[in-house]
C-alpha cells in the first residue's frame, strides 16, 4: 500500500460518512431466482435507510447466498420501536458494530430487540484510529477542501489494510448458525459495511460485477437522506464563512456523497496488490483457512 500524508488521512476518514445517488434497480444482479420470486432486499425501516438482506446473489459454481441469514445497514440508534419490531420479525440474533467509540458516544445505543447479542469492533486502531477525531471536526465545518474527490477509492484500500482482524471476525462469526441471522453496520453502511460485504461475498464466490452492484445500491436506498445531507454541508459552510450558499463549491461534498463503482474497485486492487487476489486476501490477509472458508460457504450457501 502506497504512503500518504497525514493531510490526506483527514478526507479517508471523513468519507466513511458518505454515499450517492446512483440509480440501480433493487433487485440487482447475481441474484440466484427470477426477480418474481425474490424476497424483498431492501427492508424499509423508518430510522435506516439503508438496510438490506445480502441474500440472492448467485456464485460463479451456480450457487447462491441464502436470504434471511445476513444484513448490512447503517447504524441502527435512530429505529423507530415499529422498526425494532421488525428487526424482532425477522428474527435478528446478533449485531456487529464497527462504529469508534466517539461515534457511539455521539450516536447513542443502537436500537434492538430484547435479546439480541452486541459485537462491538470499533476501527480505531492504527490510521483509522487518528482519522476518527477528523470526522466531528468536518461535520462542524461543512469544509471538505481538503478530501479531494480521488481520495474516495483510498478509503477501501485502507480498509483492507488496517481492517483485517476486523473483517476477519466478521466472517467468523457468520460461520456459526447460533449466530445468525446477523446484522453489521458502520454509520451510513457504506464504506466499513460496504467493505465488509465486499469481502464476504468475495469469500461466497460472488462474482465482482454483483459485488459492485450491491455496493451502489447504497445509492438508491439513501438518495433522500443523501440530497439533505449535501443540502445540509452546504448550509453550513456558507454559515461559517459568511457567504451566500450559491457560492459554495460542493464538488468535494457530492463526489463523497455519490459513490463510484471504483471506489469499491479499490479494495480488490488492494488486496490483489498485497496478496495476488481477493481469495489469498481472505486466506492470509484475514487468517481464514480453507476449513474455515469451507464451513461458512456451507452455511451461506444453498443450490
Amino acid at each position: 500500500m502506497k504512503a500518504y500524508p497525514a493531510r490526506l488521512f483527514a478526507g479517508l476518514f471523513l468519507s466513511f460518512a458518505l454515499v450517492g445517488c446512483s440509480e440501480r434497480a433493487d433487485q440487482s444482479a447475481g441474484t440466484a431466482v427470477p426477480e418474481a420470486q425474490q424476497p424483498e432486499r431492501h427492508i424499509a425501516l423508518q430510522g435506516q435507510p439503508n438496510f438490506r438482506d445480502l441474500g440472492g446473489y448467485r456464485t460463479q459454481d451456480g450457487r447462491s447466498v441464502k436470504w434471511g441469514e445476513v444484513y448490512r445497514s447503517g447504524e441502527l440508534p435512530r429505529l423507530t420501536d415499529a422498526d425494532v419490531e421488525q428487526l424482532a420479525a425477522l428474527d435478528i440474533r446478533t449485531v456487529v458494530d464497527f462504529l469508534t467509540e466517539q461515534e457511539r458516544a455521539a450516536r447513542g445505543p443502537d436500537r434492538l430487540p430484547a435479546g439480541v447479542r452486541k459485537i462491538d469492533l470499533p476501527m480505531e486502531a492504527g490510521n483509522l484510529g487518528m482519522l476518527a477525531g477528523v470526522v466531528s471536526e468536518a461535520r462542524q465545518t461543512g469544509d471538505f477542501s481538503q478530501v479531494p474527490a480521488e481520495l474516495n477509492p483510498d478509503i477501501h484500500r485502507l480498509l483492507v489494510v488496517e481492517g483485517r482482524e476486523y473483517y476477519a471476525t466478521l466472517l467468523r462469526e457468520l460461520a456459526d448458525p447460533d449466530r445468525r441471522p446477523l446484522v453489521f453496520h458502520c454509520s451510513h453502511g457504506i464504506h466499513r459495511t460496504g467493505t465488509a460485504a465486499a469481502i464476504l461475498l468475495s469469500a461466497l464466490g460472488v462474482p465482482w460485477e454483483a459485488v459492485r452492484e450491491d455496493y451502489l445500491l447504497s445509492n438508491v436506498y439513501r438518495r433522500d437522506e443523501i440530497e439533505r445531507r449535501v443540502g445540509e454541508l452546504r448550509q453550513l459552510n456558507a454559515s461559517n464563512n459568511d457567504m451566500p450558499v450559491e457560492q459554495v463549491d460542493s464538488t468535494n461534498i457530492e463526489a463523497f456523497y455519490i459513490l463510484q463503482g471504483s471506489y469499491i474497485d479499490a479494495a480488490l486492487q488492494q488486496a490483489i496488490a498485497d496478496y495476488g487476489s481477493m481469495d489469498a486476501y481472505i486466506r492470509d490477509g484475514l487468517g481464514i483457512s480453507n476449513t474455515e472458508l469451507l464451513q461458512l460457504q456451507q452455511q451461506l450457501l444453498e443450490p
